[in-house]
């Protein structure tokens, strides 16, 4: 059997993982916090072993802090690791992906409908930049910054309505989630559309428009086992391994 490639594969077009600067007590929430994105947006691919020298190279840090970061994930349930050779990324089932987007539908829709009456509007702006990250980065198809921003409005949006442990509970779900369709919509120019709809959902809060909050909250939703689940093998520039035979992969369209 040919020895595991450690070094890092050359480089593929599409998003990667963004370079670390800072002092190096910042490195490992900070990479933890981009490794988690990578995987939702399924540039980290279930079943695959990463290492963290191959990692490591992709932020511009040692691979010190990548591997602590990746504990955290162990710790998590998002990453098993593999002695002698690093980390593989746990699968999610269909099932559990299903429950997930059923239990965030049943807090956020009525939290977020609620906030419409109860958000003060100066708060509700503040989370106007976070959207407009997002859009940016659906237009520069950065995707582990999309799910980065978009984490970040989502529960600050939540977090309005006082509420500890139901941000801390949607922020689990989230982390679980998985998104592979995303690189499949950006490659189709698909996903600012979806973005855009951060920028919609608070200008009905902001109009204390409780339909529209609730239309669009439904549809975003929605996407999350609708668009954005499409399975897609990803661009694979993260993995250790050579990509497999074409043959194998599976669909990368979004699905009708």
């Amino acid at each position: 059997m040919a020895a595991q490639r450690t070094s890092a594969p050359p480089a593929a077009a599409g998003p990667a993982l963004p370079t670390l600067g800072g002092k190096k007590s910042s490195y490992r929430e900070r990479v933890a916090d981009a490794l988690r994105a990578a995987l939702i947006a399924g540039e980290l691919l279930p079943g695959e072993v990463y290492s963290a020298p191959t990692l490591a190279a992709r932020f511009g840090v040692s691979a010190t802090p990548v591997r602590e970061a990746m504990l955290d994930l162990a710790k998590e349930g998002l990453v098993d690791t593999v002695p002698n050779k690093g980390f593989r990324v746990t699968a999610v089932s269909e099932k559990q992906l299903d429950e997930y987007k059923h239990i965030r539908a049943l807090i956020e829709i009525p939290t977020v409908v609620e906030l419409a009456r109860t958000a003060d509007k100066v708060s509700l702006e503040a989370l106007r930049p976070a959207a407009r990250e997002i859009v940016q980065a659906a237009v520069s198809g950065d995707l582990i910054a999309y799910v980065e921003a978009d984490t970040r409005f989502h529960l600050g949006l939540l977090a309005l309505a006082g509420n500890a442990h139901l941000v801390e509970v949607v922020g689990d779900l989230r982390k679980r989630s998985r998104l592979y369709g995303l690189t499949a919509l950006v490659e189709a120019g698909r996903l600012l559309a979806s973005a855009e709809e951060h920028l919609e959902l608070l200008d009905a809060l902001i109009a204390r428009d409780e339909r529209a909050v609730r239309e669009v909250m439904t549809r975003h939703l929605g996407h999350v086992r609708g668009l954005w689940a499409t399975p897609s093998q990803g661009r694979g520039e993260l993995r250790d391994k050579p990509p497999r035979p074409a043959a194998s992969r599976r669909p990368t369209g979004p699905s009708s």
